[in-house]
């Protein structure tokens, strides 16, 4: 078996299970604590520490140690799974802790490509923006059912205000793209793809910055929308797609129905998908699918669209 550390993430504690040792500890999740952790692991390096992803409570844990420990970050759902597995039915920030250690020490896991300082200042432009989307989305229904003059006027002033933060938002998210090359260039190729306007193309870029380096099936399971086929013995039931990262999948919704009309070439898959009988939620999950596909194609092969001959 490996020798996995498991790192349970709360809002104030690190509870931390080593598989090799047996040993068990629990530092505070901030910076002195993650300095108590250096010293508790050690010279000894881990083959994998395996962590959950819990919203804003990883994040500093993350930035912290990555590049510097073999970090692998699971899915709760299937970390809870493994421990029920194991016949564990408790659930305490130590028992997860030891759950997440057995894991990795079962499981031939991958410790996950370092994320670079510039990766993670873009996604927190991006989690800002998606966030003042919300915000303008409500406050653009509240004005509908507003009837005083005075809290229009209000609402009003924020939605302003609102805009011209999301203006400012969308402007520096694209300046930062520009000054890397890499990235820049991979942009170019995205927004040559018809159906991918400028937001879609710098969330997608953000959301999957492995893109270009994937394989075909990969791809479609990062955005979680590889079909998960069903079937034992002589049933067979309907293929459908799960997990990946929503907010990836979520980027590529717009683009595909705009693709559905606008891009030649996969309007008339989604076309002869109709003409099928497929269902049209069906035909339009399938050109998200061949958009993040072709995205990723493009970028590793350094090319542009190019519109396929009839």
């Amino acid at each position: 078996m490996n020798d996995s550390i498991g790192v349970d993430i709360s809002k104030a504690h690190l509870d931390v299970h080593r598989v090799g040792t047996g040993q068990r500890a629990r530092f505070e999740n901030n910076i002195a604590g993650f300095r108590a952790l250096r010293r508790w692991i050690g010279s000894d390096r881990p083959a994998v520490v395996v962590y959950e992803p819990t919203g804003p409570y990883h994040a500093a844990f993350e930035k912290a140690f990555s590049g510097k420990l073999p970090l692998v970050k699971v899915n709760p759902l299937q970390a809870r799974r493994f421990a029920q597995a194991h016949g564990t039915r408790a659930k305490t920030d130590a028992v997860d802790a030891r759950a997440l250690a057995m894991m990795g020490a079962t499981f031939d896991l991958v410790p996950d490509r370092p994320a670079d300082q510039k990766e993670r200042e873009l996604k927190e432009l991006q989690i800002a923006r998606m966030a003042l989307v919300k915000d303008r989305t409500r406050l653009k229904n509240r004005v509908k059912t507003q009837t005083l003059a005075f809290t229009r006027r209000q609402t009003k002033a924020r939605l302003t205000q609102v805009e011209r933060q999301l203006a400012a938002l969308e402007d520096e998210l694209k300046a930062r793209l520009r000054r890397c090359p890499r990235r820049a260039r991979a942009h170019d190729i995205v927004r040559s793809i018809p159906g991918i306007g400028e937001v879609a193309a710098i969330a997608i870029l953000i959301q999957c910055p492995e893109i270009g380096t994937l394989g075909r099936k990969q791809a479609a399971s990062l955005a979680g929308l590889a079909p998960m086929t069903r079937q034992s013995g002589q049933w067979r039931g309907k293929a459908f797609i799960q997990g990946g990262r929503k907010h990836l999948r979520d980027a590529l919704y717009m683009p595909a129905l705009v693709a559905a009309r606008y891009n030649p070439d996969l309007a008339r898959k989604y076309q002869a998908m109709i003409a099928a009988g497929k269902p049209a939620k069906l035909a339009l999950t399938a050109l998200m699918r061949k958009l993040i596909e072709l995205a990723n194609a493009l970028i590793k092969a350094d090319r542009k669209w190019a519109k396929i001959n009839a």
